[in-house]
């Protein structure tokens, strides 16, 4: 079985409590969608527990993105941008700080497995599953970017979908990003559904949200 989710943002328990109530196995695939840091406490737990797994895909997501050239100084190593006071105050006033305290609790050694890990984390792909055709990233540019091909890393970890319009009738577009209670209050905690795209984060770390997960291959819903 396919399965996908997004968004976890540090939920270690909701984690590992869709991975139990899915019952993944060896054989099955799991795709991630991004953000599965910051925010909640567990993002650093949960990292270290996806690297394990050779049947978990991850993707960036914005959130990664951020942490990402912190991490890579914190680890040694000299980030492609240039980080100062201002950009570490800027990642953990967005949701970093949990991130970052967990991230400087590590031995230098898992320090560095948890920037390589970050380091192959997939931008975007098109998979096939039950004859049906998925395009899965974080999120996406809007659909006349999508559409011209003018779009780059950045639309696809901080861009901001056109979910009223269908992009391609022949393909299906999984995001994570955008809560579905944004899309539509009626759909708060819940997958959404319409004009050929499917948004997954069901704010599983804020009051009165879920984790969402979708099996590609019977389109059921999975909550915790």
């Amino acid at each position: 079985m396919t399965y996908v989710m997004s968004d976890l943002h540090g939920c270690e328990e909701k984690y590992f409590a869709m991975l139990e109530k899915i019952g993944l196995k060896e054989s099955d695939t799991l795709y991630i969608l991004g953000d599965v840091i910051d925010r909640g406490p567990g993002g650093i737990a949960i990292l270290q527990d996806m690297r394990k797994r050779k049947n978990v895909i991850p993707f960036l997501g914005n959130h990664e993105d951020m942490a990402l050239p912190v991490m890579r100084l914190v680890a040694g190593e000299r980030p492609e941008r240039e980080i100062g006071s201002a950009y570490r105050a800027m990642w953990r006033d967005n949701g970093g700080e949990p991130t970052h305290k967990a991230f400087l609790r590590l031995v230098p050694e898992k320090r560095e497995e948890i920037v390589a890990y970050l380091k192959t984390f997939r931008l975007h792909e098109e998979i096939t599953v039950a004859g049906r055709r998925f395009h899965l990233s974080h999120t996406l540019p809007d659909r006349e970017q999508w559409q011209t091909g003018e779009r780059n890393k950045e639309d696809f970890i901080w861009g901001e979908p056109d979910y009223e319009l269908c992009y391609d009738p022949d393909l299906t577009f999984i995001t994570g990003h955008t809560p579905t209670a944004f899309i539509d209050p009626a759909f708060r905690g819940r997958i959404w559904q319409e004009n050929g795209h499917i948004a997954l984060d069901c704010g599983a770390v804020f009051d009165g949200g879920r984790l969402g997960c979708l099996c590609l291959n019977t389109m059921e819903e999975f909550y915790v």
